[in-house]
């Protein structure tokens, strides 16, 4: 029986083959697609063992477990990206550890983070996350709502507003996904035209375990993988 580590580096191998593969069908390198590893039901050995792969992105969707977790990881060339709803009264603590927040899913929450980094005299990369899906339980900006949204955006001095972040809907399987990827990137087309010279909107953060090869193929460039790194690694 293979032990963890060597499960997962088989895991990860098998996933950074099928980014490249969808990168090639999409017309682009593989080294333009970023692999976003998604820890968030694993503990602090799977996580590190991910890391000795090679994955030095990891992603957790609860700031809780960011902060533990970065607290117990000590490589220093981890890169965490907060992909999950993030609450205000949790940025302060969190916005010195990582490098990305995916999840800028409100105004409110913009002003928030934009406030902590003035405050910790540092800018912050963050993606605007759409409800390209309309789910009335996610997170996110309205598609509709974006553009409107965009002056006041440009006014957080110590934000980087690089991309715009979403996930599909849960119904409807791979050609749902592919349309609501699809909309995602024609949205972020559109308000390239309009936005702010402030705002760059060059990242695509979508896709997942089971959807990433279509999102890719719609122009992801960061894609958030979970399950599928660590299947066969859990009991």
């Amino acid at each position: 029986m293979k032990n963890n580590s060597s499960q997962i580096l088989e895991n990860y191998q098998r996933v950074r083959q099928r980014i490249m593969e969808a990168a090639q069908r999409s017309g682009r390198q593989p080294d333009s697609v970023r692999m976003v590893g998604v820890t968030k039901y694993v503990g602090v050995d799977h996580a590190k063992a991910l890391v000795e792969t090679g994955c030095c992105d990891l992603g957790e969707s609860r700031p809780q477990e960011l902060w533990n977790k970065s607290a117990k990881l000590s490589v220093t060339n981890i890169r965490w990206h907060m992909i999950g709803h993030l609450q205000r009264n949790k940025v302060r603590r969190t916005l010195p550890l990582v490098e990305w927040i995916h999840a800028g899913d409100s105004l409110r929450l913009l002003k928030a983070v934009d406030d902590a980094a003035a405050e910790l005299n540092r800018r912050t990369q963050i993606l605007l996350e759409v409800n390209i899906s309309g789910d009335v339980n996610k997170h996110g900006f309205n598609a509709e709502d974006v553009e409107a949204a965009m002056n006041s955006i440009s006014q957080y001095e110590h934000l980087d507003v690089c991309g715009l972040m979403a996930m599909a809907s849960a119904s409807g399987g791979p050609d749902q996904a592919r349309r609501d990827f699809s909309n995602l990137r024609e949205l972020r087309d559109r308000l390239r035209r309009v936005s702010p010279p402030a705002i760059r909107l060059d990242e695509l953060s979508m896709g997942m375990s089971h959807d990433f090869a279509e999102a890719i193929l719609e122009g992801a460039t960061m894609v958030r993988i979970g399950s599928a790194l660590w299947e066969d690694t859990l009991v």
